[in-house]
């Protein structure tokens, strides 16, 4: 008795279950498996039709899981690599633009713990917060600033 393979549906469940995916994700992941054209946008027509795709759970999922750890522009990057749509996007960015001072600094915080003592190692810890996207500026603000904990 063999098995069968799983439908398109059945492999967007799986892939649903592991975590969020944007139906962009989805149709990206599953084309390959499609045999019969326009079978996969009915399948995922179907889940997101019972709630199973949700673009804003996508979004709100991304922005959890990474705002603490990266920058407003790092996570725009990455929510646009999932397809959601740009004014979904521009939306969640702008709220995490509020807190981004308070994040960078605390990102700093957890690597580094103290100024730097030379030119070089402030460019390093620049160059650290910039890789995970956090505004020029903000970074600036972070490495040159004294630090709350720091006597003045």
């Amino acid at each position: 008795m063999g098995f069968d393979k799983p439908s398109l549906k059945g492999r967007a469940l799986r892939l649903l279950a592991q975590r969020e995916h944007s139906r962009a994700e989805l149709q990206r992941k599953l084309a390959v498996h499609e045999e019969t054209p326009g079978e996969l946008a009915k399948a995922l027509d179907d889940l997101q039709a019972r709630g199973f795709i949700d673009e804003q759970r996508v979004i709100d999922s991304l922005v959890h899981r990474r705002a603490a750890r990266l920058g407003a522009a790092r996570v725009k990057q990455e929510l646009q690599a999932k397809g959601l749509p740009p004014e979904a996007v521009a939306q969640a960015v702008a709220t995490l633009r509020h807190s981004e001072v308070d994040r960078a600094r605390e990102v700093w915080r957890r690597k580094f713990g103290e100024p730097a003592e030379d030119a070089a190692g402030r460019l390093r810890q620049m160059r650290f917060l910039l890789m995970r996207g956090f505004d020029a500026a903000v970074v600036y603000c972070v490495v040159r600033m004294p630090q709350p904990d720091d006597p003045a």
